[in-house]
């Protein structure tokens, strides 16, 4: 498997089998949350106190699938929290060579095919039961400190991963055991984002993005017995992590209350077309999340049910888990059709327009990007026969030939066809949303740029989390430039600035500036960030491509 498709592979979380090994010693303190008590332990290996595998909502399971998630029900007697939690169920990323919503055509695939692929989807098993999280502390179980708390959302493309590949130990370690760190689950593929009218009229639309949600109102009513500060929260998240960071910055129109985070990180925002739950995009009275919608229901056999909703949720795990991989297994190359949709209360309106307004929650963001962040999505074996034009309308189904062609005539400079291609995607998916969403911050947000070669989608989170076994083999295999950079200097200066941001809002207030070697962080004003390359001396302050401005303006139009 090329580097590049091994790295992009694990960001999005489909892992390769590993699991974090804990050597832990039981310790007698206990957290009473009300409707159950879970005792953690001290990881000898950090000396940290770890309390894993918390229930924080109600099995999503039968008539729950697809409802808003639920407090759970009482647990009898102590539980021992010292084992990461199932999975949520996992599928994966498109493989085709064109997009199923602009040709109105799904392929099945066999039952057996999609088990095997399966296999490495997950560290944990997968269940539909899955929606736990994982309190990391600094040291011993002291509920009077009023640490800041960072909640990390993790990746997968709405479609895989899980909280058990991030050891939240090491971003203790980076703050100065100065942050109580929180990981989450919520509900992935279909079992998290179907939408379509009847979801809006009998379920919930944006399950997944709910369920992240409720993990963020357990934080405000429980953390601080965790020794964490409700009022400090930070929420930060890689590729759909961060898109699902973006989705929290403008849910209920900006307007959450009571607010459930002051910060937002977002490393590599994801942000795919994010279309109305019913949004029209190919022809008269044709949708493509009602097609979407009509595909799940003929799969699982609920297509002439009286009540189809009714008949989804009856039907068994296995079955609609076989749907999510295959209908998942169709979408465009580098793609995945179970994503966040306009539902019109929760995201009331195309985020990009609440961001143009400024309607956002939180106090201040911090965000970067990577060089090619579109390099992992783009099948480089059509390199010699990739049209353009073509790419684009498969990226964007909705586009027409005005636009196919306009951005197309946009990208024709930039060195041959695979390349412009990488671009495209980079840019339209990644780095021009991010920016949007920086210009919503103005004078409190922070842009960096991460350039270490092979500086492709998810090399950056080794640094945040290097001690995770899956991150350490990606990065030693990706590339050999990978495994000979060795500049503590570096490591500590770019993984710092995110938890000093995390503790003060600001990259530029250093809990160490020992051998801290960034320079003074400057807020975005539109064309200024700060570069991380091991190429020269020291992180610095540049300025963006004029190139990505009037590219940018291409990309929007993808944009929901």
């Amino acid at each position: 498997m090329p580097w590049g498709r091994l790295f992009g592979t694990f960001s999005l979380l489909t892992t390769l089998g590993f699991t974090i090994k804990v050597y832990a010693s039981t310790v007698p303190d206990v957290v009473d949350l009300g409707y159950a008590k879970y005792q953690g332990f001290v990881n000898k290996n950090t000396s940290n106190t770890e309390f894993l595998g918390i229930r924080f909502a109600a099995a999503p399971t039968g008539a729950l699938r697809w409802r808003e998630p639920q407090t759970p029900s009482s647990i009898a007697g102590i539980q021992q929290a010292n084992a990461f939690p199932n999975a949520c169920l996992q599928a994966g990323e498109g493989g085709n060579a064109v997009n199923p919503f602009r040709i109105q055509k799904f392929t099945v695939h066999s039952l057996v095919e999609t088990r095997s692929n399966l296999g490495t989807r997950a560290t944990a098993a997968p269940s539909e039961d899955c929606l736990f999280l994982n309190v990391f502390i600094p040291n011993t179980l002291n509920k009077d400190r009023n640490l800041p708390v960072v909640v990390w959302i993790h990746s997968g493309g709405y479609s895989v991963g899980s909280s058990d590949m991030y050891n939240g130990n090491d971003l203790i370690r980076e703050s100065g055991a100065a942050v109580v760190v929180v990981t989450i689950q919520y509900r992935l593929g279909v079992f998290g984002f179907l939408s379509g009218q009847k979801v809006k009229d009998n379920g919930l639309l944006n399950a997944g993005l709910l369920d992240q949600q409720f993990a963020l109102k357990w934080v405000q009513q429980h953390i601080k017995k965790f020794g964490g500060d409700p009022a400090k929260v930070t929420i930060w998240g890689e590729s759909a992590g961060a898109g699902s960071v973006l989705q929290h910055i403008v849910a209920n129109g900006g307007r959450t209350e009571p607010s459930l985070f002051r910060g937002a990180i977002s490393s590599s925002l994801y942000f795919p077309p994010q279309y109305q739950f019913n949004d029209p995009i190919l022809e008269a009275n044709n949708s493509i999340r009602n097609a979407l919608f009509s595909e799940v229901s003929s799969q699982t056999g609920c297509a002439s049910a009286s009540d189809t909703m009714t008949c989804l949720r009856a039907v068994n795990p296995a079955v609609l888990q076989n749907t999510n991989v295959n209908i998942t297994s169709n979408a465009f190359f580098g793609t995945f059709i179970f994503v966040p949709v306009v539902d019109g209360t929760f995201i009331t309106h195309r985020p990009t327009e609440l961001l143009k307004e400024g309607r956002v929650n939180g106090e201040a963001l911090l965000a970067v990007t990577n060089v090619f962040e579109g390099a992992t999505f783009v099948d480089a074996s059509i390199a010699s026969t990739i049209q353009i034009d073509n790419f684009a309308g498969q990226l964007f189904p909705h586009f027409g030939t005005k636009e196919m062609a306009a951005t197309a005539t946009q990208y024709q400079g930039i060195g041959a066809p695979l390349d412009q291609a990488i671009a495209i995607m980079g840019e339209s998916i990644f780095i021009c949303p991010t920016y949007t969403m920086l210009s919503a911050f103005t004078g409190r947000s922070f842009k960096g740029e991460f350039a270490v070669p092979p500086a492709i989608h998810g090399t950056d989170v080794i640094y945040y989390f290097p001690s995770t076994p899956v991150l350490i083999l990606a990065k030693n295999k990706c590339d050999p430039r990978c495994s000979t950079n060795n500049n503590t200097a570096f490591d500590k200066s770019f993984s710092e600035s995110f938890l000093n941001f995390a503790m003060s809002l600001n990259p530029n207030v250093k809990w160490d500036s020992t051998g801290d070697i960034t320079q003074l962080w400057n807020t975005w004003n539109g064309d200024n960030e700060m570069l991380f390359t091991e190429v020269t001396p020291m992180p610095r302050s540049y300025a963006r491509s004029t190139h990505l401005k009037p590219c940018c303006n291409v990309a929007i139009f993808g944009k929901a």
